[in-house]
């Protein structure tokens, strides 16, 4: 009997350095990490950005920028966009929280479903502050932008990489900084 092998398929690529992507999560959720986004090899997105302003680029586009474009005015255009757009969507969902809250005013007689319309307030109210957090790291990604900082290790001084800053565009930390951080304080506590 002889010993066949099945065809490889492409569902599982091999993972390269350059196209796994690591992105600064909440405290205490570890370092994610994302599939690549777009191939280096594909010459229709390796020009593509010399013809779009930043704000009509996507993500693969970028992506697909050669590494000595890091951080030029394309690519600021583009993250002032991305960072724009989270921030109008945050405060979006504080004005639809604000007017569910006040909408939500009747008496329930029932204890147990009272006990549930409170636990739905107060869940919608954590992820809200959560947002406001989020809200004030993505208004100090712009003013970092402004300065000429953004896209940059406020540790090392090194790139951050495009791939992390489109799938944390707050991100300050390279993956290495902030996997030393995270090891830090899982060593020794916040």
């Amino acid at each position: 009997m002889s010993k066949t092998t099945a065809p490889k398929t492409a569902a599982a690529p091999a993972k390269s350095t350059k196209s796994a992507v690591k992105a600064d999560a909440p405290e205490g959720a570890g370092v994610a990490t994302l599939a690549p986004a777009a191939s280096k090899a594909d010459p229709k997105l390796a020009t593509a950005w010399k013809t779009k302003s930043g704000a009509e680029l996507t993500d693969a586009e970028v992506l697909a920028m050669p590494d000595s474009e890091y951080m030029n005015a394309k690519q600021i255009e583009f993250f002032r966009a991305k960072l724009e757009g989270l921030k109008n969507e945050v405060l979006s969902n504080a004005g639809e929280t604000t007017e569910h809250l006040r909408e939500d005013t009747t008496i329930v007689p029932d204890p147990a479903d009272r006990a549930t319309i409170e636990e739905e307030h107060a869940l919608e109210l954590r992820t809200r502050d959560r947002e406001r957090k989020l809200l004030k790291k993505i208004m100090q990604s712009i003013a970092r932008l402004d300065s000429g900082d953004y896209g940059y290790c406020d540790e090392t001084g090194e790139p951050i990489g495009l791939g992390r800053l489109i799938a944390r565009p707050t991100a300050t930390l390279s993956l290495e900084a902030q996997q030393r951080r995270e090891l830090k304080q899982k060593m020794f506590g916040d």
